[in-house]
């Protein structure tokens, strides 16, 4: 597909095209993350998107689908994860960074154990653009008053001063807070 047969804005692709001009890739690696660009089509045909963060272990990831799947009951929403964007891509961080500058939210669904989504909740707070976007819906556990460890708890404490976290115990209460998105 060509840059004129693109449904991704010029801008955007300029910016990734920039972006991607300061790395060392194959211009097939280039195409290829074109392409995947252009597979988010459903970003710019709605209102909001949703860029949604989360671990993908067989519980945390049937949590993170159902916070996917109420974003996108609305008409105005599109949601989706990041293994939903194809290909092979050598740097997972790049692929994050691309995604994330074109999206209207970022959200991120916390649970401590496993581990989540730790890389990228250091992108959201280190860098300003990604911060005011986004959005944790952190899991509180009853037995447990610090369970994600004191770097987490700082991640949080960000969020939670911007009035951007939003904490949830059960399913039931995972859904209830996502409606509180934006």
């Amino acid at each position: 597909m060509s840059d004129e047969e693109s449904p991704v804005p010029e801008d955007v692709l300029k910016s990734a095209k920039d972006q991607l001009d300061e790395e060392e890739i194959t211009l097939a690696d280039n195409e290829e993350i074109l392409h995947a660009l252009s597979e988010l089509t459903p970003v710019y045909e709605n209102d909001r998107s949703y860029f949604v963060l989360g671990n993908y272990d067989r519980e945390p990831i049937r949590r993170l689908n159902l916070v996917v799947d109420r974003l996108n009951r609305r008409t105005d929403g599109y949601a989706f994860r990041m293994v939903d964007i194809r290909g092979e891509w050598d740097n997972s961080i790049q692929k994050f960074c691309l995604i994330a500058d074109i999206v209207t939210y970022l959200v991120g669904v916390a649970e401590k154990d496993p581990s989540d989504f730790l890389v990228e909740q250091g992108l959201l707070v280190g860098t300003t653009e990604y911060f005011a976007k986004s959005h944790v819906l952190k899991r509180t556990y009853e037995d447990e008053e610090h369970p994600f460890g004191w770097m987490q708890d700082g991640v949080f404490e960000l969020f939670d001063r911007e009035r951007r976290l939003y904490r949830w115990r059960t399913e039931e209460d995972l859904v209830d807070m996502t409606g509180e998105l934006p």
